[in-house]
């Protein structure tokens, strides 16, 4: 399978690096610098989640998960480990290929400092959108020229995932978005995605942004729907 993929990928005109197993993968990738990670879970030396793991304390490189291991539980892990979003082998290729390029589209890769140990909003300057205004939502300023989220004085560290999740929200304050739409503006996908993507990013956000994120005040659950940015935080 992973000759195949390769074969496929370099025949859409991407360079493709492969690697055996998990250590093997993260040389690979000291090495080489990708713009874009597709890594299986079932791995050697190191699985998946654990790779990803230690991806996420040095990068902001988009990773999808490769997987045939599709229950609940190994989805959220996967994506608790900080990939952006998963496959379920076995797959069609043109939906891989559809994913690489939605994940490129929104995702600019730019590495942390040596010895960081956690992505700050600074990291994510390179893919400003000056042209949106910046954005309040209770003692939050999202401000997209920067790509900064700030609470006062102080940088809330996001990926873009969640910086885009959070803006979309905040954008909308006072509106409940389904999980389709969140996808579609979030992931760009119409028809290719999956709502656990959208519930484990709102989770995540949640632990960054909520004083107590068990009982959210600024990102609310709409049940039956998605989820609202109070208005009356905003």
């Amino acid at each position: 399978m992973r000759e195949v993929i390769r074969l496929g990928l370099e025949g859409e005109g991407y360079r493709v690096t492969t690697a055996v197993d998990g250590p093997s993968a993260l040389r690979a990738f000291a090495d080489q610098r990708p713009d874009l990670v597709l890594l299986d879970i079932m791995l050697p030396g190191l699985d998946g989640f654990a790779v990803c793991r230690e991806l996420r304390k040095t990068s902001l490189v988009p990773v999808i998960m490769l997987t045939a291991r599709s229950s609940t539980v190994d989805v959220v892990v996967g994506l608790e480990s900080g990939a952006d979003d998963y496959v379920t082998k076995p797959f069609e290729f043109p939906e891989l290929v559809a994913r690489v390029r939605s994940v490129l589209r929104r995702a600019s890769v730019r590495s942390l400092p040596e010895g960081a140990v956690e992505t700050t909003s600074e990291d994510l300057a390179a893919v400003a959108h000056p042209a949106m205004p910046p954005l309040a939502l209770g003692p939050l300023t999202i401000d997209p020229g920067a790509f900064l989220v700030r609470r006062g004085p102080e940088n809330v560290p996001l990926t873009v995932t969640e910086f885009r999740l959070l803006y979309e929200l905040a954008r909308h304050s006072g509106q409940a978005l389904s999980r389709d739409q969140l996808l579609e503006l979030v992931w760009g996908y119409n028809y290719l995605g999956d709502s656990r993507l959208v519930d484990v990013h709102v989770q995540r956000l949640r632990s960054k942004i909520e004083d107590d994120p068990a009982h959210p005040v600024l990102i609310l659950t709409v049940r039956g729907i998605g989820y609202r940015a109070d208005r009356g935080n905003a």
